[in-house]
């Protein structure tokens, strides 16, 4: 597109004493842009965009990258423990005593629970962290609705809304008899 000059006559308002102001006359140009320059790719350039896509988060993403967050701190703490308590894992061991032997093998059956239970939470915890990846994070499994925010940063690993939730508790109550 070529420059272009273009003339505008403004007319000011009435002075305070009634009589007009000289009409000025404005010279304006417009200029034609250049092309964009084609930038190469390098390893820098990418982690920059990839730094500055982070900044332009909304607040529920930024609120999801603190929930993974803390569940990726929540998996490292259950597999430390988990590593810690396999080594204080005391093995089969006969006491003279029937009482001892009966206390120690219902301490070592509780520890072995617990760990089943924190499998469980782990698997929980690696499914979450999974969902946020994908970006199917906060959506309820049996309906398709958006799990509240307030609900997801009380239990990270839920994966119904509360509403599914409470009518899945209504059937198992029912299914108990």
């Amino acid at each position: 597109m070529p420059k272009k000059k273009t003339t505008a006559k403004l007319k000011y308002p009435k002075t305070q004493k009634g009589k007009t102001a000289k009409i000025k006359t404005v010279k304006t140009e417009i200029v034609k842009t250049k092309k964009p320059k084609i930038k190469k790719i390098t390893a820098e350039s990418v982690k920059t965009t990839k730094t500055k896509k982070v900044k332009q988060l909304s607040r529920g993403e930024k609120k999801i990258q603190e929930i993974k967050k803390i569940l990726v701190a929540q998996k490292k703490a259950l597999l430390d423990e988990a590593e810690e308590a396999l080594n204080a894992l005391p093995g089969q061991t006969v006491f003279p005593d029937l009482g001892d032997q009966a206390t120690a093998e219902a301490e070592r059956s509780l520890m072995l629970r617990l760990r089943g239970r924190d499998r469980m939470l782990l698997k929980k915890i690696e499914n979450a962290i999974e969902r946020i990846e994908q970006g199917i994070f906060g959506i309820c499994e049996k309906c398709g609705s958006e799990i509240e925010m307030r609900r997801l940063e009380a239990r990270p690993v839920t994966t119904l809304c509360i509403e599914c939730k409470i009518q899945q508790e209504e059937e198992e109550k029912l299914m108990e008899g």
